[in-house]
């Protein structure tokens, strides 16, 4: 046990400011931006510039758009991203690989789970500026499109790019879309995204 310490300290040391960019970029950003973008709602407030980037979206749309952002709303939903979840988690159990199971089940279970706790607790409505094409009943705060898709797609990379950007490139880009598809629908503020 204390071999494998000693070796788990010498790696962090070894790779210390690649880590501390993970952790920065990974973690203490996003929980940054959440817990600002929370405690500005539970004021009643949004980020600056939400009612004009959700207004300049829609003074934009066009029926390709809308098809568009329809479908990348459609496979970013909860329905799409928790069939891929379970069977990426299904595949990596029968690889016999318990612990990247659990590590990719977790995060994204995590992430839909405060993603229902932060909607409980701050029950921001959603906009209601003119008429959405895909309307939607719950809570605003944060976009569960845009966590569920980036919870899926950071973990598919942490365990499968490994650096390797032509992986991530498409990750991020999928995930952008699904994002702005909520606010180019009119279903999210712009900070209800940004956090998610």
């Amino acid at each position: 046990m204390l071999i494998r310490i000693s070796q788990l300290f010498a790696l962090l040391l070894a790779h210390k400011r690649r880590l501390l960019w993970l952790l920065l970029l990974g973690v203490v950003l996003p929980w940054g931006i959440f817990l600002k973008a929370s405690s500005e709602i539970e004021e009643g407030e949004g980020f600056y510039g939400d009612l004009q980037l959700l207004r300049w979206a829609h003074a934009h749309t066009t029926p390709a758009l809308d098809s568009f952002f329809l479908f990348c709303s459609a496979i970013g939903g909860p329905v799409p991203m928790t069939v891929a979840a379970v069977l990426f988690t299904g595949v990596l159990v029968w690889r016999r690989q318990p612990r990247y199971a659990w590590f990719f089940g977790l995060a994204v279970g995590g992430a839909a789970a405060l993603n229902l706790l932060a909607k409980a607790i701050l029950g921001r409505p959603r906009p209601a500026f003119w008429v959405s094409l895909a309307p939607e009943t719950s809570f605003s705060f944060p976009s569960g499109h845009a966590m569920g898709s980036a919870a899926v797609v950071l973990a598919l990379g942490l365990l499968l790019a490994r650096g390797r950007w032509r992986v991530w490139l498409p990750g991020a880009l999928f995930v952008l879309a699904v994002g702005f598809s909520r606010v180019y629908l009119g279903v999210h503020y712009p900070s209800d995204v940004l956090s998610g």
